[in-house]
C-alpha cells in the first residue's frame, strides 16, 4: 500500500475579496466573429437515456435546443459518472463515445444512432474494471498522443491520475500513474484549459470558494498542483460543472442540486483573483438528472490552454 504525501493546506485560506460577477454576453471575438458561444450540456436521465441541451451564453441564457438524443443507454438509475461524450458522423450513422460508470464498474462506451439521435444500435460497454463507487468525478484530457483520465475520491482526499498506454499487441490499458491530496472540501470540478504538461480545472468549495487547480499531466508519483483562489465567496452551492470552451476562454454551467437551478458562466483567461468571470444569468429549466456531462463533437477544438 502506497503512503499518500499530506499537502498542508492546498485549499488554503486566503484574503477575503469581494470578486463579484459582472453580467455580459460572452462571444467568440478571438475567432474572428462576435457571435454568442454555446454549450451543450449532456445528461443520463433517471430512466438511462442520453439527453442534450443547448444553451446560448447571452444575457438572458438562451434555451437553443433540448432533446433525447438515445433512450435507454443504460439500465435505469445504474449510470454514476460519465465523462464527457464526443460524437459525430461515421459512415450513414452518428458515433457516440465516452467514459462511464454503471454500478462501480468503469466502462468504455460506445454507441450508433441516425444522423441527430434516435434508435440505438450497437451499444457495446466494454468493461474496464470494478472499484469506482469510492470516486466523485471522472474526467479525460486528450493533447497529441497522450491522453490521462482525472477521478477524485468521494472524501476529497486524492486526486488520482492515469494514463491511457497501449501494449504490443495495440490493447489499450491504463497505468494508476500519479495522484496529489488534500482536496477535502471540493464540490464541483470541470476541466477548462488543456496543455501538454498540465491541465487545469475549476473547482468550487464549501468555503464558498472558486479555484483553479493546475495538475501536472506528466510526474512522478506525487502530481505537481498550483492551486489558486480566482473568488471568495458564493460558490459553495454548486456541486456540479459543465464547461465548453469559447474563444480563449471557457462557457461554464454552475449547477445547484439542491434547487435543480443552473447558471452559466463565462470564464477568461486563469490569474487567480485578477480572472475575468461574467454572470450570464440562470439557465431556463431545471436541471435534476443524476449524471451530467459535456457533449463535444469530434471536430470540436481542445480546450485553450491558460
Amino acid at each position: 500500500m502506497r503512503t499518500l504525501l499530506r499537502y498542508g493546506g492546498l485549499m488554503a485560506a486566503a484574503t477575503l475579496t469581494t470578486g463579484l460577477l459582472t453580467a455580459g454576453t460572452a462571444t467568440a471575438e478571438q475567432s474572428g466573429t462576435t457571435a454568442p458561444c454555446r454549450i451543450s450540456v449532456g445528461s443520463v436521465t433517471a430512466g438511462g437515456d442520453h439527453r442534450m441541451q443547448t444553451f446560448s451564453a447571452t444575457a438572458p441564457v438562451t434555451k437553443v435546443s433540448d432533446k433525447i438524443v438515445a433512450k435507454d443507454v443504460y439500465p435505469d438509475g445504474q449510470a454514476k459518472m460519465s465523462a464527457a461524450v464526443r460524437y459525430g458522423p461515421s459512415g450513414s450513422s452518428e458515433l457516440h463515445t465516452s467514459q462511464v460508470v454503471v454500478g462501480s464498474v468503469l466502462y468504455d462506451h460506445s454507441y450508433r444512432t441516425p444522423v441527430g439521435g434516435g434508435t440505438v444500435s450497437q451499444n457495446v460497454l466494454a468493461r474496464v474494471g470494478p472499484g469506482w463507487d469510492g470516486y466523485k468525478t471522472l474526467d479525460r484530457s486528450t493533447v497529441g498522443s497522450r491522453t490521462v483520465e482525472w477521478s477524485m475520491r468521494k472524501d476529497g482526499y486524492e486526486l488520482d491520475r492515469r494514463t491511457l498506454r497501449t501494449d504490443a499487441n495495440g490493447r489499450i490499458y491504463r497505468h494508476h500513474d500519479g495522484w496529489v491530496s488534500n482536496f477535502r472540501g471540493v464540490k464541483g470540478m470541470a476541466l477548462i484549459s488543456q496543455t501538454a504538461t498540465y491541465d487545469t480545472f475549476l473547482m468550487t468549495h464549501t468555503t464558498g470558494r472558486l479555484y483553479t487547480a493546475r495538475l501536472a499531466r506528466v510526474s512522478g508519483h506525487i502530481i505537481p498542483s498550483v492551486v489558486k483562489p480566482i473568488r471568495m465567496s458564493t460558490w459553495q452551492v454548486f456541486e456540479t460543472l459543465v464547461a465548453a470552451p469559447c474563444g480563449q476562454g471557457t462557457i461554464v454551467l454552475a449547477i445547484d442540486r439542491d434547487t435543480g437551478n443552473g447558471y452559466l458562466y463565462s470564464v477568461g483567461h486563469a490569474n487567480g483573483l485578477s480572472t475575468v468571470v461574467k454572470g450570464l444569468g440562470k439557465a431556463p429549466g431545471t436541471f435534476t438528472d443524476p449524471v451530467y456531462f459535456q457533449w463535444t463533437k469530434f471536430t470540436d477544438p481542445l480546450l485553450a490552454g491558460d
